[in-house]
């Protein structure tokens, strides 16, 4: 993080201040005034506007570090006990749902079947329902609430929460998901109206397995294989999203095999219309076996089914061959595969082309793994995308401001 410095140091704020602490970069009182040039006043004057709002917390205190002796360091830490995050996670026929800790530990979690193909007006009604009963079951009032995450499995414009033309979401094509789920919430809770940001959910499973099993890789990337196939992308710690949120958008990616294959974009030859679970359960119909979606693919591979571990290969080196262009250009230190399909066949066959076809060069210190987090990878980056906003320190001042300290 870059602290914005003026003379003596006079410019970092409150803001800078809790994110240093934050951050792990500076702990302590005397640290806060070594990185940023801030007097010893300033430095109390500025973090007790941080203890009032209940925002930071004394913890032990730490070693004296002068070999003269003195008076150990209080260190300082955020209080992630002031409010909490609730977050979701929709998929074309279920979604899950949670409370979780400004830290991102879960402190109650639901899931169940929700079909986004009902429109948003019935699933994000119902979301607000489910996050009434999440919080009770959690032992937290309604206005502890900060904010709302929500992964949506469609691309998304991030400055108005609005999903822009998704293929698997009939209905929801620039629909207003932030105010209804603001009015949602208040029906079933009573609260007050909270922030809620909204993103595709490859996009938060990324960000949420990166910044817990991966927090050192600089260039990170998580491909989703369920009904469809999107992908994550998070470059310096940030989801890279493009210029209108389209990055990611793998699975329309024209490839040979498909030519013949109509994808539910509308047209000939994506690659989800070939790779996806719902490419593979297909497949499998035709073959006698019964498979209504990319879940019960899961189903069949983790009972071993050796038709559907077969299908699932060769999905797999499709999808492979497409990410060999993907390590090409982004040169990423772990490729993460997640969703319905991410088990020992799929990968086998995703490794098979990528290794196949992609430079030497591009694959000479990557990473081929699956998920660490499972199913609540995209509520654990929802959870993250909240706190990351709210406590960025370009608004803290604002707050802190409505608060009245």
């Amino acid at each position: 993080m870059a602290i914005r410095t003026g003379k003596a140091g006079s410019q970092a704020s409150s803001g800078d201040l809790l994110e240093l602490v934050r951050s792990g970069r500076a702990t302590t009182r005397g640290a806060l005034q070594q990185v940023t040039g801030l007097s010893r006043a300033t430095v109390g004057q500025r973090l007790d506007r941080l203890f009032r709002a209940g925002w930071l917390r004394e913890g032990a205190a730490g070693p004296v570090d002068s070999p003269l002796g003195g008076r150990p360091s209080v260190r300082l830490e955020f209080d992630d006990s002031h409010a909490v995050v609730l977050a979701a996670d929709l998929d074309t026929r279920h979604a899950r749902a949670a409370v979780l800790s400004l830290t991102g530990e879960l402190l109650a979690e639901h899931a169940g079947p929700l079909r986004v193909e009902d429109g948003p007006d019935a699933v994000l009604g119902e979301l607000g329902r489910w996050f009434a009963e999440l919080l009770e079951k959690a032992g937290h009032r309604a206005a502890e609430v900060c904010g709302i995450g929500l992964a949506v499995p469609g691309p998304v414009d991030t400055d108005t929460g609005r999903v822009v033309q998704p293929p698997i979401m009939p209905g929801w094509d620039g629909y207003d998901i932030r105010a209804r789920l603001t009015r949602a919430f208040t029906e079933h809770s009573g609260a007050g109206p909270v922030p809620v940001l909204v993103d595709n959910d490859a996009n938060l499973m990324a960000y949420g397995e990166q910044r817990t099993a991966h927090p050192d890789c600089s260039a990170f990337v998580l491909v989703k294989v369920s009904t469809g196939i999107g992908a994550g992308v998070v470059v310096g710690g940030r989801i890279y999203r493009g210029i209108d949120g389209g990055a990611g958008d793998i699975g329309h990616i024209r490839v040979p095999e498909g030519a013949d294959a109509l994808c539910r974009c509308g047209s000939y030859g994506c690659l989800a219309a070939v790779a996806s679970g719902g490419a593979v359960a297909r497949r499998l119909v035709e073959s006698g076996i019964p498979a209504a979606s990319g879940s019960d693919v899961r189903d069949l591979l983790t009972s071993g089914h050796p038709g559907a571990a077969a299908l699932a290969r060769e999905a797999g080196r499709q999808v492979g061959d497409v990410l060999a262009t993907v390590v090409t250009l982004l040169n990423p230190g772990v490729l993460m595969i997640a969703g319905d399909l991410a088990g020992t066949a799929f990968l086998t066959g995703v490794r098979e082309l990528l290794y196949q076809r992609a430079l030497p060069r591009s694959t000479a210190h990557l990473d081929v793994v699956t998920s660490r987090l499972g199913e609540r990878a995209a509520l654990v980056g929802a959870g993250a995308l909240v706190v990351e906003h709210l406590y960025a320190p370009e608004r803290i001042e604002e707050r802190l401001l409505a608060l009245g300290v």
